[in-house]
């Protein structure tokens, strides 16, 4: 078919070859688009990446290179229309689900050109100040930040197309390392596109940008001891990637998103009826139904204290009711599909483990579907399941469904709530709800040892706060234990990953000529 996701790799879009993986409508059925199997040259690619690409980046200053991303958002935003259209046929979302990935996606690259403008025209990131090595002062040190001699490879979550590519791209390209992505083969079709514009706007050198779609096959072998590699994925794949020879012989620096049973804690304070109570439940409902409840970021156990227990159910399934879930291109519908009926499967199988242990509370499996055929569609209502006594629980605390599914969680008091929500083994984020600022502030650090980012909310902030979910590119995202140990974004911290810290020791004098062409890192 005309469709084909050709592979970019040595500056060149490589030949159409057997099909080997379909793409697929999650709603229709209809095949999309199709890829080959494992990718020829990636050998040589990844080289050219590491040669051409590079050298070209790296000529650069940072100021420059935060222009070229102004460059890329340019042409990202003239083909809009055709991103919108790709999502809702190849990841079955709503317009504004799509624009959660697609909007985000610029929204990132937007912020790192303008992070990246204020480096200035310099080549060099200095890393603190110098520190004195001698009783005299002439001798001493002054750490740097330089770019890594080799290349990253972003291996991504089927879940962010659009996103999941920039996110990372955008510190990469800006710290001057040439990026080769390899989006989940169910949903590449979109990454594939925006590849394509912004090689043929040529906006970026060379070398600077590849693709891999398809198979997986051969990527880490590809690998050299200065690379870098991201992955977004199951935790299983992860164990996979740590042990591969790759990291674990050549110490090829791997950075790892994996599962996460996030949380979000409803204060003693938030009695029903209150605003902190009403911001909690829609916040909940919010996550469960966002791009289908597919974002790593999602609520998976909401914790609420015991004798609130049945009124946050109440509340949280009353709001669920009105959600209208089946075919996105149905003006009436709310809340679209899952990627693919793979994952309509792992869902629904996902909801009986957890219903072993925990009582269905609100059964969207049978909620009826708008202008869709049941057996062909991945749409599925969500589905809220319950437990008061959490304690007793392990599957809850064990296994994440990643989709439109979340579970209630009675708790005892304030430490109890903090101990269930530690009970996750490390998470992206948590979220505590409450009008009691000082509380906030105290959870708030003692749930920051197993998380990477807590999103406190109050009544006075709950219009302009950002969402539990919502990755926000001035924070860290990332998180310790079961979500992979990993860190990404967090503004200038994201570039950290894509560069080498090296210490410089000299006279004062060969030191100083460093301020010439530099930039504090540490501001």
């Amino acid at each position: 078919m005309n469709n084909y996701l050709r592979n970019y790799l040595s500056g060149t879009w490589q030949q159409n070859a057997a099909v080997a993986h379909t793409l697929t409508d999650p709603v229709t059925g209809e095949t999309i688009a199709v890829t080959g199997g494992r990718a020829e040259g990636l050998d040589e690619g990844f080289e050219f990446a590491r040669t051409r690409g590079s050298a070209a980046l790296q000529a650069l200053t940072y100021g420059q290179r935060a222009a070229m991303l102004s460059d890329v958002v340019k042409v990202l935003q003239a083909n809009r229309d055709a991103y919108y259209e790709i999502a809702l046929a190849n990841s079955g979302t709503t317009q504004s689900d799509s624009a959660v990935d697609i909007e985000g996606a610029a929204f990132t690259l937007n912020y790192y050109a303008k992070t990246g403008a204020a480096l200035g025209d310099v080549r060099v990131l200095l890393d603190g100040s110098a520190s004195i090595l001698s009783k005299d002062q002439l001798f001493q040190s002054q750490h740097v930040l330089t770019p890594v001699h080799g290349l990253a490879l972003f291996i991504n979550a089927f879940n962010f197309p659009a996103w999941g590519l920039w996110e990372k791209a955008a510190p990469a390209l800006l710290s001057g390392v040439p990026v080769v992505v390899k989006p989940a083969t169910v949903t590449a079709w979109l990454t594939h596109r925006m590849v394509a514009d912004v090689v043929a706007a040529g906006v970026l050198p060379v070398g600077a940008l590849s693709i891999v779609c398809g198979s997986s096959a051969g990527l880490l072998d590809a690998l050299k001891p200065f690379d870098v590699l991201s992955f977004t994925g199951s935790a299983d794949t992860a164990v996979q990637i740590r042990s591969h020879a790759a990291v674990a012989r050549h110490s090829v620096r791997a950075n790892i998103e994996a599962d996460s049973l996030n949380s979000a804690i409803l204060g003693e304070d938030a009695a029903p009826g209150t605003e902190a109570f009403d911001l909690y439940v829609k916040e909940v409902v919010r996550e469960m139904t966002t791009k289908s409840g597919q974002r790593c970021t999602a609520i998976r156990r909401a914790l609420v204290p015991t004798q609130y227990f049945d009124a946050v159910a109440e509340a949280i399934s009353s709001r669920l009711d009105a959600v209208t879930v089946g075919n996105p291109r149905n003006a009436d519908v709310r809340m679209g599909s899952l990627v693919s009926r793979e994952q309509y499967n792992n869902v629904l199988g996902g909801i009986n483990i957890l219903a072993g242990e925990a009582t269905l509370l609100r059964d969207g499996r049978s909620q009826a579907l708008v202008d869709v055929a049941p057996d062909i569609a991945a749409c599925t209502a969500p589905t809220l399941l319950g437990l008061r006594d959490a304690d007793h629980a392990a599957v809850v605390h064990d296994h994440e469904v990643f989709g439109p599914v979340a579970t209630l969680l009675g708790y005892r008091n304030p430490d109890h709530a903090v101990a269930l929500a530690h009970r996750g083994l490390g998470s992206l984020v948590t979220s505590v709800f409450s009008a009691d600022e000082s509380w906030l502030s105290k959870t708030a650090l003692a749930l920051a040892g197993s998380h990477g980012r807590v999103h406190t909310v109050t009544p006075e902030v709950g219009k302009v706060q950002t969402g539990h979910g919502n990755v926000m590119p001035a924070s860290i995202h990332g998180g310790p234990g079961r979500a992979g140990g990993g860190e990404e974004l967090g503004g200038l911290r994201g570039l950290g990953f894509y560069h080498r810290r090296s210490a410089l020791q000299g006279s004062v004098a060969t030191l100083q000529h460093l301020a010439v062409d530099s930039h504090s890192f540490r501001n």
